[in-house]
């Protein structure tokens, strides 16, 4: 038995309820794992099924049939209520000729027939209508001993379906500084099939790695994944350097993985938009950082200063996550907010007007050369900068070897 009633809501109970006065339900998926774990889940409530899909539209008119042919929907209830529910006939699913999915789907009504065709053992289990558990494969067993096994056959499982490669390693992520482990036949199956990588699409290649690096245990996943060659399967034999360095976010840790790659930041994300789908952001931030791995801190107060004004928001965490230099972070947290300065006091036309110089390179350079000496002293005053403009030796050096405005 399954006590059901402190986690379930009461639009969870009227759904299953509706369900139930018209076929069977029972409920599956990360739902039953995590109540398992006595954990309030995180996951949405997702039900298994007699009903067909036009039956269950007809008891839930808002439902969205976002998989009908596969027995899937989504029903939403009436009202002002936001939840959703996955709800899913029960299958039997045909071969995989693909690699991805089935080519053909039969519908049943056998709760332990729908079970056999899942992943791993701690997601074929069900909550029946009297909260009794259903769990053939030793799905309980598994999660309280923390392994990750296949349902049956770990080879045909993975054989099936490439996607399951990795789900294997993102179900090893406990939380906390915890890892379950792969069961020793999972493991050969995934070290002898990493080929059927190659028919998942790079969408969802990239979700699953996406929820891998923001985990909280990706260091230790992506050791495994490395170890049984998967890695370097995905990053097209890229030189990953799997190393704790602390909390970051998911593509900074990705491309902190990949800082000891000889190329710059462009080449290095031409070669992973060759097995992932990057956002422009994202690909941005990877180039940005690989393009500053080598790095060599100035803990200067000028240098600090120039740091806080001339980077974004975005680009500021980013290289103190992936470089996590305590020294400069301890002095930019002293630095505190209140010297950031978005603007040059002295524009072009004040500048011109002083020294006489027409619109042109120099006096670009002039007034950046200005700018920075403004942002590296905090002045606030246009007098200040005036004072510094006749200090400054302006009128007979080379323009091109004044300090640039930038950071380092």
């Amino acid at each position: 038995m399954v006590d059901t009633e402190l986690y379930l809501s009461p639009e969870d109970n009227l759904v299953l309820d509706r369900l139930r006065e018209n076929g069977e339900a029972w409920i599956v998926g990360g739902w039953v794992r995590e109540t398992l774990l006595m954990t309030e889940s995180k996951s949405d409530l997702d039900i298994a099924t007699t009903l067909l899909p036009k039956e269950v539209i007809e008891i839930f008119p808002r439902t969205i049939p976002v998989g009908e042919e596969y027995g899937t929907v989504i029903v939403r209830l009436d009202g002002e209520s936001e939840k959703q529910w996955e709800v899913t006939t029960l299958r039997k699913d045909g071969s995989y000729g693909d690699g991805r999915r089935p080519d053909n789907v039969s519908f049943g009504t056998n709760i332990i027939d729908d079970l056999a065709r899942r992943d791993f053992t701690i997601n074929a289990m069900a909550i029946g209508i009297d909260n009794e558990l259903i769990d053939i494969f030793g799905g309980k067993n598994d999660l309280e001993h923390n392994i990750v096994r296949a349902v049956g056959n770990a080879n045909k499982r993975i054989a099936e379906d490439g996607l399951r490669i990795l789900r294997a390693f993102r179900f090893l992520d406990l939380g906390g500084d915890n890892l379950r482990v792969l069961d020793s036949e999972l493991e050969l199956a995934i070290k002898e099939n990493i080929e059927m990588l190659e028919k998942v699409s790079k969408e969802r290649i990239t979700e699953e790695i996406r929820k891998i690096l923001s985990g909280k245990n990706s260091y230790g996943i992506l050791l495994k994944m490395k170890e049984l060659g998967v890695l370097n399967y995905i990053l097209n034999d890229l030189s990953a350097e799997i190393e704790d360095l602390g909390e970051a976010s998911s593509m900074v840790i990705l491309a902190r993985f990949l800082r000891n790659n000889e190329c710059n930041g462009e080449q290095l994300t031409e070669i992973l938009k060759q097995r992932l789908i990057l956002t422009k952001k994202e690909i941005g931030q990877i180039s940005f950082l690989h393009e500053n791995r080598n790095l060599k801190f100035d803990y200067s107060l000028e240098s600090i200063r120039r740091f806080q004004v001339l980077l974004s928001k975005e680009q500021k965490i980013s290289i103190l996550q992936y470089h996590n230099d305590e020294k400069f972070i301890e002095k930019y947290k002293n630095l505190g907010n209140g010297e950031e300065i978005m603007q040059p006091i002295l524009n072009g036309t004040k500048i011109s007007e002083i020294t006489g110089i027409k619109p042109s390179r120099k006096l670009g350079l002039l007034k950046e050369w200005l700018f920075r000496i403004q942002i590296e002293q905090n002045i606030q005053k246009e007098e200040k900068i005036i004072q510094i403009l006749d200090e400054i030796n302006w009128n007979d050096s080379d323009p091109e070897s004044w300090p640039r405005l930038s950071w380092p």
